[in-house]
C-alpha cells in the first residue's frame, strides 16, 4: 500500500532501523536517531542496487515519488540511476581530481612498460585518491597536497612522497592543458621546502678487498636455491627482479653459445636483452634445474606467490651480517667498477647492463649489439668471481 503524509509524518524512531514501503522499491528508512531517509532499491545488471533519494521532511513523499518515478524511467532505459546521479552531481561540482588522473593516465602510459604502468597505478590508487580523489579538481590547494606528501614519508618512504608530488603536478598540468583546471598547486611547493632531506647515496656495495668474503659467505649459505640465486646474480648482474621473475623458457643452455633472453616486459626498458652464460652460469642453472626445473619459473615462490620476493635476497643478504652494506643492485655496481678497471669497453659494459639511452629512435635499438664481445665479457666476469672465491681458499664451483 501507498504511503500518506500523515503515516510519514507520524512515523517514530525505534530501537532498530525499519522501513515503510510505498511500493515499486521506494521506501522510507527510519533511523533509531530520528531521522527518516529516502531510498529506492533496485536491480541492475543482475545485482541489487540502491539510490539513495534524500532526507524527510527536506524531500516531501510528493518529491521523493517523483524522483523514484525519474529513476524507474532511466532503469527501462537501460541506465543505473544511481550512476547517473553521481555523473550528474560530478558534473555540478565539475571535474574531480580522479576523473583527471584516469585520464592523464590513459595519456600518460603510452608506449610506457605494463610493471612500470601498475606501479604508477597502485601509487595513485594507494596514496593520492583516498586523499583528494572526489576533490573538485578546481578547488584543489596546494596544503592538500603537502598532507599527502607528508602522510607517506612518515611510513618512511621518503622517495614516494616526493614522487607523489611529481605526479600529482603532472595530473594538473594535463589537466590545465585538457580545460579542466586553470592552475596547478603542486608548483606551489617544492619537495625540499615540505619534506625533511635524505642522504642520498648509491646502492649499497662493498668494496673489491670485501668481495672474496662476499662470495665466500654466500657459498655457504644455508638457503640453497637463495645461494644459487645470489650467485647467479653475481655471474649476471641482471636487475632483482629480473632475477626472480626468470622463467625456464627463456634460458638455452645447451650448445656452444648458452644464453639468458629476458623479454622485453619484464624489463625496465621495456625491451629486450640477452645475458651470455658463463660455464660458471650454466653449472648453477644445472644445479637449480634438478630443484626447481619442473615448474615454470627458475626460482619460484611460497604460498600464492609465483615466484621468488625481490626482498629475499636482500633479507639473505641482511642475514649473512651485510646489513647496510651491500643490496641486490650493488652487484650491478661492482660489476660495472671492476669490469671498467679490467680495461673492458665501457660500451660492452653499458650493453649489458642495459643502459642504453632510449629515445624516439628506440625502435633501432638493437638488444644483440656486441654480443661476441658481451660473451667473452661474461665468461672474463665470472673468473674473476672464481678467482675471488679461490683467494679464501673457496673454490666457486
Amino acid at each position: 500500500m501507498n504511503l500518506t503524509d500523515t503515516e510519514v509524518r507520524r512515523a517514530r524512531p525505534a530501537a532498530k532501523m525499519y522501513r515503510m514501503s510505498d511500493g515499486h522499491g521506494l521506501y522510507l528508512q527510519v533511523q533509531p536517531n530520528g531521522t527518516k531517509l529516502w531510498h529506492y532499491g533496485y536491480r541492475f545488471e543482475g545485482r541489487q542496487r540502491l539510490l539513495s533519494i534524500g532526507t524527510y521532511p527536506t524531500v516531501t513523499l510528493a518529491a521523493a515519488r517523483e524522483a523514484h518515478m525519474q529513476a524507474r524511467r532511466m532503469l527501462v532505459a537501460g541506465n543505473n540511476p544511481a550512476a547517473e546521479k553521481q555523473a550528474q552531481k560530478r558534473t555540478a561540482q565539475g571535474t574531480t581530481f580522479e576523473d583527471a588522473v584516469r585520464l592523464w593516465l590513459q595519456h600518460w602510459k603510452t608506449h610506457k612498460a605494463p610493471r612500470y604502468v601498475k606501479q604508477m597505478e597502485a601509487r595513485i590508487d594507494g596514496d593520492i585518491l583516498p586523499a583528494i580523489g572526489n576533490r573538485p579538481i578546481r578547488e584543489i590547494e596546494a596544503p592538500e597536497l603537502v598532507a599527502i606528501s607528508k602522510a607517506i614519508e612518515a611510513r618512511g618512504a621518503h622517495e614516494l612522497a616526493r614522487r607523489a608530488l611529481e605526479t600529482i603536478g603532472q595530473v594538473f598540468r594535463y589537466a590545465i592543458a585538457n580545460g579542466m583546471a586553470t592552475r596547478n598547486p603542486a608548483s606551489d611547493v617544492k619537495p625540499a621546502d615540505v619534506l625533511k632531506p635524505v642522504k642520498v647515496s648509491n646502492h649499497a656495495r662493498v668494496g673489491a678487498k670485501e668481495l672474496p668474503a662476499l662470495f665466500k659467505a654466500i657459498l655457504g649459505y644455508s638457503g640453497a636455491i637463495t645461494s644459487l640465486a645470489m650467485r647467479l646474480m653475481a655471474y649476471t648482474f641482471v636487475r632483482t627482479g629480473e632475477l626472480v621473475g626468470a622463467r625456464w623458457e627463456e634460458f638455452t643452455l645447451d650448445g656452444d653459445s648458452p644464453r639468458w633472453d629476458i623479454p622485453a616486459e619484464r624489463m625496465k626498458m621495456d625491451t629486450p636483452h640477452i645475458v651470455p652464460l658463463s660455464h660458471q652460469a650454466v653449472e648453477v642453472l644445472r644445479t637449480l634445474k634438478k630443484l626447481t626445473g619442473t615448474g615454470e619459473h627458475v626460482f619460484p615462490g611460497s604460498g600464492k606467490a609465483k615466484h621468488m620476493s625481490a626482498g629475499t635476497i636482500l633479507l639473505a643478504l641482511d642475514r649473512m651480517g651485510y646489513r647496510g652494506e651491500m643490496t641486490g643492485h650493488g652487484f650491478r655496481g661492482i660489476a660495472s667498477t671492476l669490469l671498467h678497471e679490467a680495461g673492458f669497453d665501457e660500451k660492452y659494459i653499458e650493453a649489458q647492463l642495459a643502459h642504453q639511452k632510449r629515445n624516439k629512435a628506440a625502435a633501432a635499438y638493437n638488444h644483440a649489439a656486441y654480443l661476441a664481445q658481451r660473451t667473452g665479457m661474461m665468461q672474463a666476469w665470472a673468473d674473476i668471481w672464481d678467482t675471488l672465491a679461490k683467494a679464501k681458499g673457496q673454490a666457486a664451483d
